[in-house]
Formats: C-alpha cells, sequence, structure tokens
C-alpha cells in the first residue's frame, strides 16, 4: 500500500507466465508490463553483471532459454529471482523493475549491439 510519504510505484502483482519465461508486473500506477526471462537475467542487478562499479558491467551471452524457477520477496522492497541456469543472487528492487519495464526497448537493444561485438550469441 503507498503512503503519502512513499510516492515511487511499487507492483500489485508479480506473476510467472509461459512456463517460466515471461514475467508480468503490475504496478500500483496501473500500469502492466511483461518482462522475458531472458532479458531479466542479462540485466541481473547481481555483481556477476553489473559488477562492483562503474566499468565492470559483464555482457552475459547463451541465455534465450533460460526460465524463472522461483521468486521471493525481500522485505518491503525487492524480490529475488532464480533462474533455471543457477542464477539467484540479483535483487530486483521495485525502483530497478520500474526502470526495466520502462526502458525495456532500448536496454534490449544496446544488450543485442554488446553480444555482437563482442562475438557472444543468445545462444
Amino acid at each position: 500500500m503507498t503512503t503519502q510519504t512513499e510516492s515511487r510505484p511499487r507492483p500489485t502483482e508479480l506473476r510467472v507466465q509461459n512456463e517460466g519465461t515471461v514475467l508480468l508486473v503490475t504496478f500500483d500506477t496501473a500500469e502492466s508490463f511483461q518482462l522475458d526471462a531472458e532479458f531479466l537475467r542479462v540485466e541481473s542487478p547481481s555483481a556477476e553483471v553489473k559488477g562492483h562499479g562503474p566499468g565492470q558491467e559483464t555482457t552475459v551471452g547463451g541465455k534465450r532459454h533460460v526460465k524463472i524457477t522461483a521468486m521471493e520477496t525481500v522485505g518491503n522492497y525487492a524480490v529475488r529471482i532464480t533462474f533455471d541456469d543457477g542464477h539467484s543472487t540479483g535483487l530486483y528492487s521495485w525502483d530497478y523493475l520500474l526502470q526495466l519495464s520502462h526502458d525495456q526497448g532500448e536496454l534490449w537493444s544496446a544488450y543485442l549491439e554488446k553480444l555482437e561485438e563482442k562475438g557472444l550469441t543468445r545462444g
């Protein structure tokens, strides 16, 4: 529930669909987004993907067929997503999920360009 001191959008629903390949996120602003498991995996906020600071990001290839196997809310601010490749260290804050939802097209295009530059494939 959003209070006057909390003006940031929060998810009201997180639902895994299509046998683990899609996460449906609905926010209290009535916005709904579908995020592919592959997109969530390659944009994981974990240190493995984002590094420990600017310029330390890693481009992760070979995740075309990855699926979400579990989700666990963390406090009132995030969800931990477990993927079938064993990755589960990223905490997707509500703000980060909203950012991924809004910037999905740009982020995906940039990811595909990085894959090509590094000679990697989606697998």
